[in-house]
């Protein structure tokens, strides 16, 4: 059944009984948020810590909430924060977070997932792996984990499909992308975000994959004029809790912020698969809720490419990824995602 973002949101907002928010102590909670600038951020989870988790409690859990970028730090640095107590609570994108923890890359690896559905599957087979490592390595409570738009290529130049990207030096963000990018014969370049656009447009690179609403509110369709259909990855996020904290808080506060955070995923779900189209018909030919469409060409898919692409990610990226993190991956592959994804280890 279809949900709309606004009334997945009242969902979240409501899901907590009233007789549950009387037997709440009072409880101040101090919040990492995500990118402020995402419409993630804007329409779901600022709403949601900013008021949505007063009413619910009947006026007694409140937050003090910042978006990690408000606060002036680049990303990578939230859950490592969170972990020495300088938050309670915070959501961040697993990607930034695979340098230091490559286990952070498995429900998002490039090539793994054809849909959401099939990310949705991973995500869900992989919460217990990471949840386990969280707590053991991290010093975190895993709450939840969420999704973002499919992650997919926009070009400079006309191409057919993935062959077609051999020898293009292509933007990738992080190392599965990389590996994912290197093995199909490209060349994989890493440039800041904000620099994007401009190197497509000088033509410093020919290609550069980001989230399909990202690349149109940044405006890559000055620099490209193909995107192409195939998702490389999804975009990965979590919500966790400091452990010592979360351990000290009564079973009425944690049930109740479970429930509400799990909630607040699932908005965040229906939001991206619906973003998710709107991003492709932004940059396409509309029509867009966002803007003027950019009017590029959208690239469909073949069977070669996905043969291809499931090549690249059994090849190139699930040998690196197990490179990088090492035994609990390569035992978190074989138990809990190999039968999801259908693609065996080689």
């Amino acid at each position: 059944m279809k949900t709309s973002i606004g009334a997945a949101i009242c969902a979240c907002l409501g899901m907590t009984s009233l007789a549950m928010a009387q037997d709440l102590p009072e409880t101040t909670i101090k919040v990492i948020g995500n990118l402020s600038s995402s419409t993630q951020s804007k329409k779901v989870e600022t709403p949601f810590w900013t008021g949505g988790i007063q009413d619910a409690s009947g006026g007694q859990v409140t937050a003090e909430f910042r978006s990690w970028d408000q606060l002036g730090l680049k990303g990578p640095e939230v859950f490592g924060l969170l972990s020495k107590g300088g938050a309670h609570v915070a959501t961040a994108q697993l990607g930034h977070h695979s340098g230091s923890d490559p286990i952070n890359d498995g429900n998002d690896l490039a090539g793994m997932s054809a849909s959401f559905d099939d990310f949705a599957a991973a995500s869900e087979a992989f919460f217990p792996v990471l949840s386990d490592y969280y707590a053991d390595k991290l010093g975190l409570h895993l709450i939840s984990l969420q999704s973002y738009q499919s992650q997919v290529v926009y070009c400079r130049e006309a191409f057919s499909g993935l062959a077609d990207l051999k020898g293009r030096r292509v933007r990738t963000s992080g190392a599965s992308q990389a590996d994912f990018i290197n093995y199909i014969g490209g060349v994989a370049i890493n440039v800041p975000f904000g620099d994007v656009q401009q190197s497509l447009e000088q033509g410093v690179i020919d290609c550069a994959i980001t989230s399909t609403v990202g690349g149109y509110t940044s405006r890559w369709y000055e620099g490209a004029d193909y995107i192409y259909a195939l998702p490389i990855n999804f975009g990965a996020g979590a919500t966790a809790a400091n452990l010592e904290w979360w351990n000290a808080q009564p079973d009425s506060v944690r049930t109740f912020l479970t429930d509400e955070l799990e909630a607040l995923s699932d908005a965040m779900w229906v939001q991206n698969r619906e973003e998710d189209a709107m991003g492709i018909a932004c940059n396409t030919s509309g029509p867009c809720d966002l803007g003027e469409p950019a009017g590029m060409t959208l690239v469909d898919f073949t069977e070669a490419d996905v043969a291809l692409r499931n090549e690249a990610f059994v090849a190139a990226v699930l040998p690196g990824w197990i490179e990088r993190c090492g035994e609990v991956c390569e035992g978190a592959y074989d138990d809990a995602l190999a039968s999801v994804t259908g693609l065996a280890r080689q």
